[in-house]
């Protein structure tokens, strides 16, 4: 019995490589890390993504950015979450990071 138009199967699947591929190339980012968080099956993602496209924008106004250039990508996740950072505020972040270190 063949699948009905639009099965599930008929989908291409997201993977966190997908989507750090889509943002690096869209949003001119030096730097993108995404997690798949739902276990493997695709539907639930975290994103830590760094451009200079964000500078001068507020969080709002850069989560729309990234949530325009995923657009396609958006309608077959269940579950978001980026973290946007431009250049500057990734290099305080890591700086931060590396000093809390013991």
């Amino acid at each position: 019995m063949a699948q009905p138009p639009g099965d599930s199967s008929d989908m291409p699947k997201i993977t966190a490589a997908t989507l750090q591929t889509t943002l690096t190339d869209r949003l001119q980012a030096p730097y993108v890390e995404v997690e798949d968080i739902s276990g493997g099956c695709g539907s639930a993602f975290e994103a830590q993504i760094v451009s200079p496209l964000f500078m001068g924008r507020t969080t709002l106004a850069r989560h729309r950015l990234v949530n325009a250039a995923l657009k396609d990508e958006l309608v077959l996740i269940h579950a978001w979450s980026p973290k946007c950072f431009t250049p500057n505020e990734w290099e305080r972040t890591q700086a931060q990071v590396a000093d809390a270190k013991p």
